[in-house]
């Protein structure tokens, strides 16, 4: 008896030693291919040098308050039962119910969202919640897309002009290649950035992915208040590269009637005014829940626009608004490449086919631009969509540059560390839903 048991213990802690071998063997292995990827990309990126490219981007900025959504917000079962009760479908928010409700719908699902509360009062009291908490931790930040992608782009070498308004205290932010255009302001708008990770928890509800719920009660945002004194500092500047980025601020904001149309035809008018045959246009969406603003897009900035940008959800909508008419709140969060590809290529298409149908319909078809490119970043990869022969070059140094520097702004690193990477897909993946497309 005891012969046998040693025997069996032996070979129980053999077997043991071999799986931690095992693995660690695996590990390192997966380590090394990494690396090795990881590298290579760097190579790519490096490959084509960056000229000093003039970059206009516009509207807006804001100071984001960041929280960790779980320890700062309070879990009541009558959150679970009015999920529960029925399909969850408003996003207009009055009060903190609503709020947490709102918040709840997207956190389950893993969905990002920016939405906007005229309640000053109760937005104020969250922000000075999230301050004064000895026991949440919180930090300041640079926000709007503009700033963050402008200060990025300087970053990486581009002459920047940014049309945004801001305070003296927000501008030290700013890198000072970037030249802001907009005048100084006494208080910034703010944006409560509640972020949370996979897999937490908060109360019964568990989220499937790690992302962001946006609050704000901006006043400066929804009115492009910056667009004017840009439009003057844009005489002579000539860009290479005109961006356009902030609109979702006017996202279920209530002006009077017809201020919003104004103000996104002088957009497009902004849009028309630079040169078609030495700067490009992109266009940058984000989250739209309001069909009205969305159908005001695809009339004034999309059909002006050589090049969009959006994640998996934004291209779920579009998508939806496009052939439904309606709106998608939230998408799959975890869709598969050959899904979204296959709604890449059917929005990039029907854009372009209502362009050729409509471009001299409303008299301006010499400023319309045909759509050439489109760029779908998610957390797990990057895709370009581009026409050959365009003038949008270098697109696989483009996706490795993209894939690179999303890690290191996530990581607020200037290196990228094979040990806070991982592969999110192997080399050979369905580039299509249809049978046989496979890379």
């Amino acid at each position: 008896m005891f012969s046998l048991l040693s025997t069996a213990t032996m070979l129980g802690a053999f077997t043991a030693l071999f799986a931690i071998v095992f693995q660690a063997y695996l590990t390192s292995n997966e380590l090394v291919r990494l690396t090795v990827i990881l590298q290579h990309l760097r190579d790519l990126e490096v490959e084509v040098p960056v000229n000093s490219p003039r970059v206009a981007i516009g509207y807006g900025s804001c100071s984001d308050l960041h929280v960790r959504a779980i320890d700062f917000l309070e879990y009541s079962d009558r959150i679970g039962q009015a999920l529960n009760a029925s399909e969850y479908t408003f996003d207009d928010i009055t009060n903190e119910d609503e709020f947490l409700l709102n918040f709840a719908y997207y956190f389950q699902r893993g969905a990002a969202a920016e939405r906007f509360t005229a309640n000053r009062e109760m937005f104020m009291s969250l922000v000075q919640r999230a301050k004064k908490s000895s026991s949440i931790q919180h930090h300041w930040a640079l926000g709007g897309n503009a700033p963050v992608i402008g200060t990025r782009m300087a970053i990486e070498g581009a002459n920047v002009l940014l049309g945004a308004k801001m305070s003296s205290k927000l501008k030290t932010h700013l890198r000072p290649e970037v030249r802001l255009t907009g005048s100084l302001i006494d208080d910034d708008d703010i944006h409560l950035i509640l972020e949370y990770n996979t897999g937490d928890s908060w109360g019964n509800l568990v989220t499937p992915r790690a992302n962001r719920y946006i609050l704000h009660n901006d006043h400066h945002n929804p009115y492009l208040s910056s667009l004017e004194e840009f439009n003057t500092a844009l005489i002579g500047f000539e860009p290479h590269l005109f961006i356009v980025s902030g609109l979702q601020m006017m996202d279920n904001y209530a002006y009077p009637a017809g201020v919003r149309e104004k103000l996104l035809e002088r957009v497009r008018q902004q849009m028309q005014a630079q040169s078609r045959t030495s700067t490009l246009i992109h266009f940058e969406m984000a989250s739209f829940v309001e069909l009205e603003l969305l159908q005001l897009l695809l009339q004034t900035v999309l059909p002006y626009s050589d090049s969009i940008g959006m994640n998996e959800q934004e291209l779920d909508n579009l998508q939806q608004v496009l052939q439904t008419g309606r709106i998608s709140l939230v998408a799959d969060c975890n869709p598969r490449v050959a899904h979204s590809l296959d709604q890449a290529r059917a929005v990039f298409r029907q854009l372009n086919e209502d362009f050729y149908q409509k471009q001299y319909s409303a008299g301006d078809g010499a400023t319309r631009r045909p759509l050439s490119r489109m760029h779908l970043h998610t957390l797990a990869y990057q895709a370009f969509i581009v026409v050959k022969d365009s003038r949008w070059q270098h697109t696989k140094h483009a996706a490795a540059k993209a894939s690179l520097t999303a890690h290191r702004h996530v990581c607020a690193s200037t290196i990228v560390n094979p040990d806070a990477a991982y592969l999110q897909m192997d080399g050979s993946f369905a580039v299509s839903a249809e049978p046989g497309a496979r890379r």
